[in-house]
Parts: C-alpha cells; structure tokens; sequence
C-alpha cells in the first residue's frame, strides 16, 4: 500500500486531502501536535467527512489512517523517509515548525539513495513553494542538490470547511463537515516523481495563474460578499444569509467580475471572461450552500491581513490600477471592510481586529492604510481614500 504523509490533520488535511488519497487507496498518515486528534486517530483507523449542501448530508467514511504525535521527531522522520508523498497543511507558522523535520528526511532519502520527497503544499499562501524552498536550504549544506530531491507542489484550495460547533466536536473529535467540491488543483510542473492517478487531483501548467485565480475570485468574492453584507445588516450571520439581500448579491457579482476582469488581462493565455464568469456564477451557488453555514465573522475577520498588499483585495486592485481597468467596485469591498466588526458565537471579535479598529478610530483611514496596512505608494494611495470617501 502506497502512504502519503500529512502534515495537519485539521478540516482541510482531513475532508481534502486524507479524504482523497485514503479513497485511492494510500495509507494516511497524519502528523498532528493535536494529542487527542492523534489518540483517536490510532484507536479508531478511520473517521467520518459529513458533506453538506441542499440535498440530504452524505457521510464519507475515511479509512486505512493513523497519526504520529508531532513532537516525536524520528518517528515523523522515519515516516517521511519510507512515504511516497507527503502534503502539509498547518498554516505559515506551522510550516517554520516542521521544516528542520522535512529537512532531515530529504537527507535521510538522499543518503539512502531513496527517491525525492514530492510534498503537496495545502496551504492559502502565495510564494508557498519559495518559502518552503529558502527555509530548507537553511537546514542543508550549500552544496547539496535540493532542488532535486523536493518538489514543491503548490496548490489552489478552493474547498470550502466552515467552522464546527463545540458540541458537534465534543461528539466525535475526528468528525468533519465539507462541501461537495473536491478539485485539488495543483502545479503540474513541480513534481519530480510521476502525478499521483487519484482522482480528483487537477495538475495545472501554470499554477500562478490558478493561485491568483483563488485569490482575486474565489477570496475577494468572500470579502464582497461579507463585507457589504455586513455594511447592509450586521445583525446577520451566515453568508447565504447576506446573499439572500438582492442588493448585496448583485454587488458582489459585480465586483466579482471586475475582478475576474482583471485576472483575464493578467492570464490572457490560460483564463477567458467567459471561463472566469462561469466560475464567478458557480461559487456564488456555492456560497448560497444553507448546509455549511459558513459564518460571516469566520470569512470576514483578520482585517490587518486580508486589506493589506498581497492580498485578495489589493492584489486585483492595484492590478487594475495599473491596467487602467475599473476598479471602483474592488474599491467599494476595500472600504466595507473597514467597516466590519461581526462577532463569532461567543459575541466576541478577534483581539487583532479589535486592535485594528482601535488604531483606525485614533489615527484616521489614510494613516491605518499607510502604517499598518503598509501601501506607500502616493498614486494608488490617493486613489483608495478617494474612492473609499465617497458616499455609496
């Protein structure tokens, strides 16, 4: 049997990609800092993906799994060093974490002389693969050949896990809600062993293209769709339930598709209008999903990330800046966002959004996108506080 290790057995490594590789037949193993997830894992060698939607639930049982504790280090080792694939899905800080890990495990194949470490990069983070790569190179020799003995197989996660209640965790610690979608798109280019034939796995020429496509579609049209829906009634909670409000629907869609207008001047060779509206049309389906009851404050908070550069806002903004595209409904997100204070169930905001409102209401717009959101340049800064000024 074929095994994949994977780092993080959260939402993602369990209803994504356990979920997939374990249906193909691969042994998964998850490495996890999460004792508990870990026990239940090794007693039980299997867990259940509940998927939700407008039809009936269907219940997916994940077998043929099992986890190492993240803090035994030789045991993760030995598992790297004997998988066929790895894939990590822990969030940047967690990537830091587990390098020296990854690193000693490319070492150990290589000194074996052992086949490259192709790891699946299920992280939402541009530049994963850079990252990854100029970390590891701290933790081999100069002269060693990483680039090849790891690939580093960036991804486009567009699957969407909303947030579980404490009483449906309490029940069963392994337990998961998804959506149907189950499309792993991926980068074609990077692997240095054969594509793994699992279905549901899509390789991908130019993965940037597809990344920025989760990005200034699939994210910005989260932020459209929550942040005005916010501005229009704050007393709501679940997206579905902002988009039910006409006006907000019509909005994102629109905004949505300056976006996606930008993002095909951009990849004019892999992306049509056409294509990219199309999938504008299917994730706002999908994010009418009553089932997953994906809340507004989960999609919304983290403010000081999600209007900074880099970012699904500003990216397709300061793109169509550039291009001389309209942006003006890009804009109108931007500002909303400004405005957003939902609270999750505990009626409690997150501790850096409170922070960020604290710095917006003490120094003014113009100072908190200068400072804190870090965008320096005078022509595209004049351009945000006028448009994010005017009356809507």
């Amino acid at each position: 049997m074929k095994k994949l290790v994977l780092f993080g057995a959260g939402k993602i490594g369990r209803s994504f990609i356990g979920q997939l590789f374990a249906q193909a037949g691969y042994e998964v193993v998850f490495i996890d800092i999460d004792e508990n997830v870990i026990n239940e894992l090794n007693a039980k060698k299997k867990y259940k993906v509940v998927i939700k939607s407008n039809t009936p639930d269907q219940t997916i049982l994940v077998q043929n799994v099992r986890g190492v504790l993240g803090t035994q280090k030789e045991k993760v080792v030995s598992e790297l060093v004997s998988c066929d694939i790895a894939a990590v899905s822990v969030g940047q800080r967690g990537l830091t974490a587990i390098i020296p890990i990854i690193a000693k495990s490319i070492l150990e194949r290589y000194k074996l002389a052992s086949k490259p470490l192709d790891i699946i990069i299920a992280e939402n983070m541009r530049n994963a693969d850079e990252f990854i790569f100029n970390e590891l190179s701290q933790h081999v020799e100069n002269n060693f050949p990483l680039k090849d003995w790891v690939g580093l197989v960036e991804t486009s996660i567009g699957k969407m896990v909303p947030i579980m209640s404490e009483s449906d965790t309490q029940k069963d610690p392994l337990l998961v809600y998804a959506e149907p979608y189950n499309t792993l798109i991926l980068d074609k280019k990077a692997f240095k062993n054969p594509i793994p034939e699992i279905d549901g796995l899509a390789p991908k020429e130019n993965i940037k293209a597809w990344v920025d496509r989760k990005s200034y579609i699939h994210n910005f049209g989260h932020a459209a769709v929550v942040y005005a829906g916010h501005v229009y009634q704050s007393e709501q909670k679940y997206i579905y339930e902002a988009l039910s409000n006409p006006a907000v629907k019509s909005f994102a869609l629109k905004a949505m598709k300056q976006s996606a207008d930008i993002l095909a001047e951009k990849y004019p060779g892999v992306f049509t209008k056409d294509d990219l509206y199309n999938h504008v049309y299917d994730l706002i389906s999908r994010f009418e999903n009553k089932a997953l009851k994906d809340s507004i404050y989960r999609v919304g908070c983290d403010l000081k990330r999600k209007l900074s550069n880099n970012d699904r806002i500003i990216s397709p903004m300061l793109d169509g800046l550039r291009s001389g595209l309209p942006v003006d409904y890009i804009m109108m997100v931007f500002a909303f966002g400004f405005c957003f204070d939902a609270k999750d169930e505990q009626g409690q905001r997150s501790a850096s959004d409170e922070d960020f409102t604290r710095f917006l209401n003490n120094n003014g717009l113009e100072n908190t996108i200068k400072n804190v959101l870090m965008l320096d340049t005078k022509e595209i800064m004049d351009s945000i506080v006028k448009e994010s000024s005017k009356e809507k």
